[in-house]
């Protein structure tokens, strides 16, 4: 078998095994399931063993064999380190495309604003951003770094403190001049229209508004109504267009409150979040100088 043809067969066969799918596999290698078939069929000849349980039933999943199970780690090991050595062949200065993987509010609200400084200093870099809802596969999809909230646990990524961040309520200016008697006192919030951000709906540690006004002694009662958005950045703007109150986090409000598009209210209120912004890379891609560079800013940016 030749080496280009040995490789893609491997490939194959740990996509297949990891999805348990010829068709997912294919999917993601953008192929077709009839070659990821081909493919693992020729691996198995070559090493004359099988890999997968076949199950005439067609739509049942894949069962890797025992023997292709203890193979796999060592397989997905050393396609990390042909990874990482290609990188440093395609990367010896901070030039290239680099692959960010960020939330699309964290992009809207704080990224993109800034980004044409870090293209500024480095016009050869050339950034492209990930911005899917979901963790990504570092090395499956290609990404350099990240950006992720949360309390900085990623398995198998390094992850550094970027902002820390704090929650308060925001409101338009033409919001606050209608309302501004009610809004003299938090409590009368509760009978205020008020905007749920639900983005982060699967974390228990996610500040809402039941946290934020039980934390300020303000109510232990759950406080469901009023409208519902599951993007960070789309809660801001409702807030903006004068839906409600939001409850605002701090380093997505922070050019909306600094252009006067959004205000707070009771800044004596204070609630830090036990969340925060990390900064995410596999520890082995450290030293890459695109990766570096990007990681650098982000941190002079943060703090500026």
């Amino acid at each position: 078998m030749k080496t280009p043809v040995y490789l893609n067969a491997l490939r194959a066969f740990e996509a297949s095994a990891r999805h348990q799918s010829f068709s997912a596999a294919a999917e993601e290698l953008n192929v077709t399931p009839a070659a990821i078939g081909q493919l693992v069929r020729g691996l198995e000849e070559w090493l004359g063993v099988a890999l997968f349980h076949r199950n005439t039933g067609g739509k049942a999943r894949l069962v890797t064999t025992e023997i292709a199970l203890t193979a796999l780690p060592d397989i997905r090991a050393g396609f990390d380190r042909l990874s990482i050595g290609l990188d440093k062949l395609k990367t010896n200065s901070a030039t290239g495309v680099l692959t960010v993987a960020i939330s699309p509010a964290f992009a809207a609200k704080w990224l993109l604003p800034r980004i044409d400084k870090f293209q500024a200093k480095y016009p050869d870099t050339d950034v492209r951003l990930d911005t899917n809802l979901k963790p990504v596969d570092f090395i499956s999809n290609g990404i350099d770094i990240g950006v992720r909230y949360g309390q900085g646990n990623w398995a198998g990524l390094k992850a550094e403190k970027l902002m820390d961040e704090e929650v308060f309520p925001v409101c338009s200016p033409s919001f606050y001049q209608e309302y501004q008697q009610q809004l003299q006192s938090p409590e009368n919030l509760l009978h205020l229209p008020l905007i749920h951000d639900l983005s982060m709906d699967h974390s228990s540690d996610f500040t809402t508004w039941d946290t934020w006004l039980h934390f300020n002694q303000i109510t232990e009662k759950h406080t469901e109504r009023g409208m519902k958005i599951n993007n960070s950045a789309s809660v801001l703007q409702a807030a903006i267009d004068g839906r409600g109150v939001a409850l605002a986090r701090s380093v997505m409000a922070h050019d909306d409150l600094k252009t006067g598009r959004l205000m707070r209210l009771y800044p004596e209120m204070k609630c830090t979040s036990v969340l925060a912004y990390y900064i995410v890379y596999r520890d082995e891609c450290y030293t890459l100088p695109k990766l570096a560079a990007f990681r650098d800013w982000l941190i002079e940016e943060a703090r500026s």
